[in-house]
């Protein structure tokens, strides 16, 4: 019997990287007809199609894709209502991302369509590209690289008001502490900075040798540098602003590659206006992209990257196996690792 597979990649995650994994992935013997299509993501961004978000591409041409489909892998193809009921051979829709944004899982389930996902793809890169952020907020990089580069040699960096901090015997607090933070945190320490984290999912035992677990006011009263890992709930919306700013000592620096929605970014700028803060470094924003005008753009002592932690070619990798690995369960009758919703599949 031939199984007839869509890679639906993009310009990241590449159809061929999807193929190549899942060739790799499936049961010996197995009969594949695998088709691809590549996505515009990220030549053009991603945004809501239909009822579902950050998707790329579009319904019609999903849906014809995907005739006589029983497996779709991909990182941004819109699941949708519209699709389902199209797409009546469709058994299980692997997103390579860290939650399926893009996939209607309710409707999925309606559908009998298991829906699997492909948590901690990009830890390791988030977590590098956190820390090329603390460097750089650290000690003044964007402002100097930006000087540098329009004919400015700014030499009065070595004023000792102005030059920057090191993370040796810094105090350096990290809110949250799963898969990013734990690694930003042993990377800190065997920096020789002190690391304090706040997570009250975790208990003090996980942190035991690398960091100190403690309340969120006394993280942000303590640290010299502040880094986010927290995910957006009704809690963390808005945890960091200018009330949690003031608490932290003068001339600290704030880092955010987790999401904009967990920031005052008005606040951050009036911290770093007033020299409150001394340096930030963000990855995420409110709005994506970043507004012409906006307030960030022309704040001195940041350093912006436009929400690239994630990227690197290892992740690409990394992600199409994992949803590989999840085609190659399903044919061979397994659990799937990392099913949004077991109850398709009775468990």
């Amino acid at each position: 019997m031939t199984t007839t597979v869509l890679a639906a990649g993009d310009h990241f995650v590449l159809p061929r990287l999807l193929e190549g994994e899942l060739r790799t992935a499936a049961p010996s013997g197995a009969h594949l007809d695998v088709r691809t299509i590549q996505l515009p993501w990220p030549h053009t961004p991603f945004g809501p199609v239909a009822e579902v978000d950050e998707a790329s591409g579009d319904e019609d041409a999903l849906i014809e894709a995907l005739r006589g489909a029983r497996i779709c892998l991909t990182q941004l193809a819109p699941l949708t209502e519209r699709v389902l009921k199209s797409c009546p051979d469709l058994e299980l829709f692997c997103v390579s991302r860290g939650g399926p944004v893009n996939a209607n899982l309710a409707a999925a389930t309606r559908h009998g369509v298991a829906v699997s996902y492909a948590p901690g793809r990009n830890a390791v890169a988030t977590a590098e590209h956190t820390l090329a952020l603390i460097l750089a907020a650290a000690r003044g990089v964007g402002d100097v690289h930006t000087d540098l580069r329009h004919g400015v040699w700014r030499g009065d960096y070595y004023d000792y008001d102005t030059c920057g901090i090191e993370i040796d015997g810094s105090v350096v607090g990290l809110v949250g502490f799963g898969a990013i933070g734990s690694r930003v945190a042993r990377v800190l320490a065997a920096m020789g900075a002190t690391v304090l984290v706040h997570d009250p999912y975790v208990e003090p035992g996980a942190v035991a040798g690398v960091a100190e677990l403690v309340p969120l006011d006394e993280l942000l009263s303590r640290s010299r540098i502040v880094s986010l890992h927290a995910r957006v709930t009704e809690e963390t919306t808005g945890m960091i602003g200018a009330a949690q700013i003031a608490s932290m000592p003068r001339g600290s620096v704030l880092v955010n590659c987790a999401r904009g929605a967990l920031v005052d970014y008005e606040a951050v700028c009036d911290a770093l206006d007033s020299g409150r803060l001394a340096g930030a470094g963000f990855d995420v924003f409110p709005a994506e992209p970043v507004p012409a005008g906006a307030r960030l753009l022309s704040t001195p002592g940041v350093v912006l990257t436009p929400h690239i932690a994630g990227a690197s070619r290892e992740v690409a990798h990394k992600a199409a196996r994992i949803v590989a690995g999840e085609a190659g369960r399903f044919l061979r009758g397994e659990p799937l690792a990392h099913c949004a919703n077991p109850e398709v599949l009775g468990g």
